[in-house]
């Protein structure tokens, strides 16, 4: 299984910030067995495209909307990213869920059309600090995994990467542990195999997002069931996110 390395930009970069950007990472030699892929705002996917051509990074959208078009003023479908040349799309993140009010329903449905499109999902489940401190934990993991599948079959689950994103750990400078992330992304594994695959063969891939830096890329990525890395604020400067993608394996 290839590590899975993406940068979320949230809302940030312009086109020029986009060059002097992309003139940095392009050039920079990434390991065959690291997959990276970029998830800048929407009006620079397909600059982005175009300017990375001939690299293998992959284009990635922060969000979409479940229907294909209609009267849905602000909101980008499945067709859009697929003009853009888009492999990946994050769906269910904790910004998503907490400023704009996004159900598990809302989230089941965008995960159901992303992946009828042949558009990968980036799925993030993650809990609070307050759910963490009362020991809720599994308890709002499991809830969000199981009404965020509610639509899917096991076939097409098989198609989805995870991503634990625990809310206390986003742009806080705050991260888990690695023992605490390792704890939940095998809880997380275990639950998808045995709930909607009924076996221990299925690969499932789990990115740890929350304050990573290339400080903590390399301890985070020792675990066994840390596959990639969801990354925020770090992503913006193309130095640091080559410092996080070029992690040294222990």
């Amino acid at each position: 299984m290839k590590y899975l390395i993406v940068a979320n930009w949230k809302m940030n970069m312009t086109l020029p910030e986009l060059r002097s950007y992309v003139n940095v990472i392009k050039s920079a030699l990434i390991p065959s067995e690291r997959e990276v892929a970029i998830a800048p705002p929407y009006t620079l996917l397909l600059p982005l495209f175009h300017m990375l051509e001939g690299s293998n990074i992959k284009i990635a959208a922060q969000n979409m909307y479940y229907e294909e078009k209609g009267a849905f003023t602000g909101e980008i479908s499945p067709k859009h990213l697929l003009d853009a040349h888009v492999d990946y799309v994050i769906i269910g993140h904790s910004e998503r869920r907490k400023i704009f009010g996004e159900t598990d329903a809302l989230i089941a449905k965008k995960l159901k059309t992303a992946l009828s499109y042949n558009l990968i999902p980036i799925f993030c489940v993650g809990e609070t600090l307050d759910e963490r401190n009362t020991d809720k934990t599994f308890d709002i993991i499991v809830s969000q995994i199981e009404n965020g599948l509610s639509l899917l079959t096991p076939q097409e689950i098989q198609n989805i990467v995870f991503a634990y994103e625990p809310v206390w750990a986003i742009g806080t400078g705050l991260n888990a542990y690695p023992a605490q992330a390792q704890e939940v992304h095998l809880f997380i594994k275990d639950l998808i195999q045995k709930k909607y695959f009924k076996t221990s063969i299925q690969n499932v891939k789990i990115l740890y997002g929350g304050s990573v830096t290339p400080d903590n890329a390399s301890d985070l990525m020792s675990m066994p069931d840390i596959n990639g890395l969801l990354v925020g604020g770090a992503s913006l400067n193309p130095e640091k996110f080559l410092g996080i993608i070029n992690f040294k394996e222990s």
